[in-house]
């Protein structure tokens, strides 16, 4: 038997919103948004249509006392918003480094939404990483001009498979060193 440590998750606070962990009653809006196809298309891993239970099951991987990946809702109540405007999140890599991943949902596309979200988790560095490291779908230039503005540093093409489109798709890393 081998103990493995809770990993206990800050909220991240900025003047619009809050990036705080995913709740069970975050599921509704996180599947009526994971439902819209143009998000899903946008995203590695983001089945659709979305089978039952997957939004249930995402839910409580992100809120698992042992897990690889913290997950935030971007919570705009505080500025009379909805609970989750999308979500960010950072996967522990080795050698100190993570992989920030992030959606918004359509109806905050062009918001500035992403950037900030992006900006506070950097400022916030809430797994002590040396290097943070992204990837987008060529085609998902608002994402690439997300990293850049937030500081990342292009690094090369790659390609991945995306389950909405079960099809490979390419894409541009980039990384940004924090320390």
């Amino acid at each position: 038997m081998s103990l493995e440590p809770v990993i206990a998750q800050p909220t991240v606070q900025t003047e619009r919103f809050d990036l705080r962990p995913l709740r069970q009653s975050d599921t509704g809006l996180i599947a009526y948004y994971m439902g819209d196809k143009r998000l899903a298309e946008m995203t590695k891993n983001i089945l659709h249509p979305l089978p039952p239970g997957a939004t249930e099951a995402y839910v409580a991987r992100a809120m698992a006392p042992v897990r690889t990946e913290d997950v935030w809702a971007m919570d705009g109540t505080k500025a009379d918003g909805p609970e989750v405007m999308g979500v960010i999140s950072l996967e522990r890599l080795d050698r100190n480094q993570s992989e920030v991943s992030y959606w918004v949902a359509p109806a905050f596309w062009n918001t500035g939404l992403a950037s900030d979200a992006v900006r506070a988790l950097i400022d916030a560095n809430p797994m002590g990483s040396e290097t943070m490291f992204a990837s987008v779908f060529q085609e998902n230039l608002a994402s690439a001009r997300v990293l850049t503005n937030s500081g990342f540093e292009y690094i090369g093409d790659a390609e991945a498979f995306s389950v909405s489109r079960n099809a490979k798709v390419a894409t541009w890393t980039y990384l940004r060193k924090l320390r």
